[in-house]
């Protein structure tokens, strides 16, 4: 089939969290296709044919810390709406740093769909591979390192919901699966795809399902996307999609040059709103409050009963009104340690729901403001907001940093949003992003 009579989607893709599925699309736009992402898997007609105009279609969940059986229940319906839109491959898309506790959800998302495509060609086999090169995240001999460090030294053990106290995945995926877990060494991807086609059917003879596959640059990533090209599931991190593309192309059914990140100009005011309590976010609230206003919540504040949404949106309000007018962040983001005695005293669910409830709330009060360019720190964060704005699809534009690309809603009355993981992004990132938002016709 040529490239010209392509008009269904070709890869579809499933992602564990909100800026996780932007982080995939923006990878997948690099590599020139056109990509759509929904919030849910959708449930109109007029998301359906948008998405024949897709050449990938990516169907964020908001599963990554929920019940496992309830994240595979998600992710077999976003599946099933996949390959109803023609996707002739799929992706199961999770973060960088292998967010996951024993119980999953990782291991078992990605064991129910192997069962639900194991009648397909190159289906019953999988790798999984986090690595993020250009995001310091790397594997090797099985090992998930963040920059310098194992992902077990690297802060992430300190994660208030999935701490990662093992940077050793075949160990960590071998507690949440039945099968077993094998590794695709370095050895073999240095020596190209062919060598890693060996290397899995050997896998596969020994009765491996899923196995990890070490990557340390982004010729790796291409390597093994290409060596991916036959498998119904590919599952990892967004840095293993950079090779996905080029696949499609080799077979006629993507054109070689294209402007997949093109996106419609969004007039309006504007915000940012942080959750995330990453190294990274941290970071980048202490550089935008240098120069710019910012208004703090308080969880043990809001649990107290505190009227903090009305108060953050009066403070946002009176910038919004000031005679030279200017964005504000609101914010929750705290140090490991504060975030630690909050959850002793509320519990770590509770903690969390008063954050994104509030958040959310803010968001909604924001865009009846007039407020039309968000900028969201934090993957729950950026769940709870989109949901809370009723978005239901976005179309992916050009990236404002790795893994996080500029986008605007498939709406008569258009939004244009920044969802960056906690980790992701430049100190500077919450300014870059607001100047990419307001020209993302240029």
């Amino acid at each position: 089939m040529s490239a010209a009579k392509q008009t269904r989607p070709l890869l579809g893709c499933i992602a564990d969290d909100f800026t996780g599925a932007t982080d995939l699309a923006n990878m997948l736009v690099r590599g020139g296709m056109r990509t759509m992402q929904t919030m849910g898997v959708p449930d109109t007609e007029e998301i359906a044919a948008a998405a024949g105009n897709a050449d990938a279609l990516v169907v964020a969940l908001k599963s990554r810390m929920i019940a496992a059986a309830d994240a595979v229940s998600q992710s077999l319906a976003a599946l099933d709406w996949l390959r109803a839109q023609g996707c002739r491959q799929f992706f199961f898309k999770y973060c960088s740093t292998f967010d996951s506790t024993d119980a999953g959800n990782i291991g078992p998302v990605a064991e129910a769909l192997l069962d639900a495509l194991a009648g397909l060609p190159g289906g019953g086999l999988t790798i999984a591979c986090p690595a993020f090169p250009e995001n310091g995240r790397t594997v090797y001999r099985g090992h998930l390192f963040v920059g310098d460090a194992l992902l077990s030294e690297s802060g992430m053990e300190n994660h208030p919901l999935t701490p990662m106290r093992d940077a050793n995945l075949v160990r960590v995926l071998s507690r949440q699966v039945d099968g077993k877990v094998g590794l695709v060494r370095y050895d073999a991807v240095a020596l190209g795809a062919d060598a890693v086609r060996t290397a899995l059917a050997a896998e596969r003879a020994a009765g491996v399902r899923i196995a990890i596959a070490d990557a340390i640059s982004d010729s790796d990533l291409h390597t093994l996307g290409a060596a991916c090209a036959d498998m119904a599931l590919v599952t990892g991190g967004s840095g293993i999609a950079l090779g996905l593309p080029e696949n499609f192309r080799r077979a006629g059914l993507l054109s070689g040059v294209r402007d997949a990140a093109a996106l419609p100009r969004v007039d309006g005011r504007a915000v940012v709103l942080a959750g995330s309590a990453s190294k990274a976010t941290n970071a980048q609230v202490a550089a935008w409050r240098e120069s710019h206003p910012a208004w703090r919540i308080d969880p043990l504040a809001l649990a107290r009963g505190e009227p903090l949404v009305d108060r953050a949106v009066a403070f946002a309000r009176e910038h919004f009104d000031a005679p030279t007018p200017e964005p504000v962040l609101i914010y929750a983001t705290a140090t490991p340690d504060e975030v630690r005695a909050v959850q002793r005293e509320l519990g770590v669910e509770r903690a969390g729901a008063l954050v994104e409830t509030a958040l959310a709330s803010i968001a909604r009060a924001l865009h009846a403001l007039g407020v039309r360019r968000f900028v969201v720190a934090g993957g729950e964060t950026s769940g709870a907001v989109v949901q809370a704005l009723g978005v239901r699809a976005l179309q992916i534009g050009p990236q404002i940093d790795p893994g996080v690309p500029a986008t605007v809603t498939i709406d008569a009355a258009p939004l244009a949003l920044a969802l960056k993981s906690g980790n992701f992004g430049s100190v500077d990132f919450f300014e870059k992003a607001l100047r990419q938002l307001s020209g993302a016709a240029s």
